[in-house]
């Protein structure tokens, strides 16, 4: 199961530079995926992503930024801050560490990172 990410979040992330522990310290191993809706590649990934079966283990939260209010200002967070100009963009977090980091991948690699 993915969820997906609330503006709270968003904004909390944006103004902290890094996403907040409840998001990246909710499971032992944490993906956070950061795309736009039109995207491809994003729709191969979820593809896989959503025939994972849930696991206390993991948690895979997304967003597609422009489908969001503050698409404008998280386009610039996700590529200034974050400095990550592609698409999709995955974040990996053990124990609530930032572990990887990787753009579009297949369902290998990304099991294998997260």
């Amino acid at each position: 199961m993915m969820i997906r990410l609330t503006e709270a979040q968003c904004k909390a992330a944006m103004a902290r530079g890094e996403f907040e522990e409840e998001v990246i310290g909710s499971a032992p191993s944490v993906a956070v995926i950061l795309t736009q809706s039109w995207c491809p590649q994003w729709t191969w990934m979820r593809s896989y992503l959503e025939e994972l079966p849930e696991s206390p283990e993991r948690k895979i939260f997304y967003l597609e930024y422009d489908r969001e209010p503050v698409y404008e200002e998280f386009l610039a967070f996700k590529e200034d801050i974050l400095g990550n100009r592609e698409i999709p963009y995955v974040r990996y977090y053990r124990d609530g560490r930032l572990s990887a980091q990787t753009n579009f991948v297949p369902k290998d690699g990304f099991l294998k990172r997260l």
